[in-house]
C-alpha cells in the first residue's frame, strides 16, 4: 500500500526534544515501513526517516524562533506539494489541523486525520458540522466527548518502539515528571506529593514563552526545595535513564489529556505511574497493576507509599501487551483497508473521506495557532 503521512512541521520528526505528535507520526511511519509497505513522509526537512521524505520547510519550526512569522503559510505550501501528486497514494493520513479540507474533499483518494488534542473548544463545532462525513480517529475514547457525534472510525491508542526504552526492574530512589510546565500539567501537584510524601522529585520539562510568566510566579520558587531538581528539557536520548531510574511518574493533570504519551514511555521502562482521574488516565494506567489512579493529592501521596507494592515487569508487560507501534500501526491499516474498501466498493460515487482535526503539534493544549503565539 502506498501511505503518505502528513505531520506538523514544528518539530522534526522524531523530535529532538519535546514533541509527541512528531514522535507518534516517527513510530507509525517506521512500523507501517517494516509492515512492507511504501511510505511518504511530508514533514520537516531535518526529520529523519526511511520513507520518502518532502520537507514542507528546511527544519522544525519551534527551534526557529520567532524567524518565522507565519507557520499557517508553510503547512499550506506543504498541502500545495501533496495536491501535485495526490493520486499517487492509496491513503493519506494527516495529523496536522482542518486546514487540508477544503483542499481535498473533492479529491480521489482516501484519507483520515488522527486527532491528538483536546476538542473541548467550541469553535471545532463550526469545523466538524460543515464536514459530518469527515472520517477521525480519536487516541482515547474520553477524547471524543465533546464531539461524540463526528464520524469516528476508531480509537488507536499511541505506541513505541519495543527497544526504544529499555526495561528497569531496580529504580532509583526519586519520582519523575516529564513533560511540559503549564497550568493544566499539574507541576505544583507533583512538587506537593512527592515533598510531603517524602521522596526527591527530579523535573525533566520544557518552558514555552506563553508559560513562562507560570513558571516565573509559581513553579520557580518551589524548585527551592532542597528535595526538587529541576532538569529542564530532555530528549529521547536521555528518556530511559530519567523514567528507567524513577520509583514512579507523576502525572497530576488538571485537563481533557488526550491520551498523554509520557504515560506509556513510564510503563516502557517499568516505570508505574501515578495519574489524576482525567481524560485518558483510567484508559491507559490499570488501576493496581500499571499504577494507580488518583482522585486528590491525598490519594496520590497514599499511592507513593505503597507504590513498591506493583510489579515493576507487570509495568513493561503492560506495555508490551498494549502500547507498541507495531500494534499502533496494526490497527491503522485496519482502518485504512476499511476506507478503501468503502471507496472502491461504492455504487454511485467514490466514497470520498474528509477528515478534520485538532492539531496537536505540541502546542498549547495540543492546540494548532499562528506561530510565534503558539506554545509549542
Amino acid at each position: 500500500m502506498k501511505i503518505a503521512q502528513v505531520a506538523p512541521l514544528f518539530e522534526r520528526v522524531p523530535p529532538e526534544l519535546y514533541g509527541g505528535t512528531e514522535g507518534v507520526v516517527s513510530y507509525l511511519t517506521e512500523a507501517l515501513i517494516d509492515l512492507g509497505h511504501d511510505l511518504t513522509l511530508f514533514a520537516s526537512g531535518d526529520s529523519i526517516t526511511r520513507a520518502r521524505l518532502i520537507p514542507g520547510s528546511k527544519d522544525a519550526l519551534r527551534l526557529r524562533g520567532n524567524a518565522v512569522k507565519d507557520s499557517i503559510a508553510l503547512h499550506v505550501a506543504m498541502l500545495g506539494k501533496l495536491l501535485k501528486n495526490v493520486e499517487e497514494y492509496d491513503l493519506i493520513h494527516f495529523h496536522i489541523d482542518y486546514l487540508h479540507l477544503p483542499f481535498l474533499q473533492q479529491l480521489p483518494v482516501s484519507f483520515l486525520t488522527t486527532m491528538h488534542g483536546r476538542l473541548d473548544i467550541s469553535e471545532l463545532q463550526a469545523v466538524f458540522r460543515q464536514f459530518p462525513s469527515a472520517p477521525v480517529v480519536s487516541i482515547s475514547n474520553s477524547q471524543r466527548k465533546p464531539l461524540a457525534w463526528a464520524n469516528w472510525i476508531g480509537t488507536v491508542y499511541h505506541g513505541l518502539p519495543e527497544k526504544n526504552l529499555i526495561f528497569s526492574p531496580k529504580p532509583e530512589d526519586y519520582l519523575a515528571f516529564l513533560g511540559r510546565i503549564c497550568p493544566e500539567k499539574g507541576l505544583a501537584r507533583a512538587i506537593e506529593i512527592a515533598c510531603r510524601g517524602g521522596l526527591p522529585l527530579k523535573i525533566a520539562a520544557k518552558v514555552d514563552a506563553v508559560d513562562r510568566e507560570y513558571f516565573n510566579s509559581v513553579i520557580e520558587p518551589l524548585l527551592r526545595n532542597p528535595h526538587v531538581e529541576f532538569i529542564g528539557e530532555i530528549g529521547q536520548a536521555e528518556k530511559a535513564a530519567f523514567l528507567g531510574g524513577a520509583r514512579a511518574l507523576l502525572f497530576p493533570i488538571d485537563w481533557p489529556e488526550p491520551f498523554g504519551l509520557v504515560m506509556i514511555e513510564a510503563l516502557a521502562c517499568g516505570t508505574p505511574v501515578v495519574a489524576f482521574d482525567c481524560g485518558s488516565v483510567p484508559e491507559i494506567v490499570e488501576d493496581g497493576r500499571s499504577g494507580y489512579v488518583v482522585s486528590n493529592v491525598a490519594d496520590a501521596i497514599e499511592a507513593v507509599q505503597k507504590i513498591d507494592r506493583l510489579d515493576r515487569a507487570m509495568c513493561r508487560r503492560s506495555f508490551l501487551e498494549r502500547f507498541t507501534a507495531r500494534r499502533m500501526a496494526k490497527d491503522y491499516l485496519a482502518l485504512y483497508q476499511e476506507l478503501i474498501g468503502a471507496s472502491e466498493s461504492a455504487t454511485v460515487s467514490p466514497r470520498i473521506p474528509c477528515s478534520s482535526g485538532l492539531l496537536s503539534c505540541s502546542g498549547q493544549n495540543g492546540r494548532f495557532e499562528e506561530m510565534p503565539m503558539n506554545n509549542i
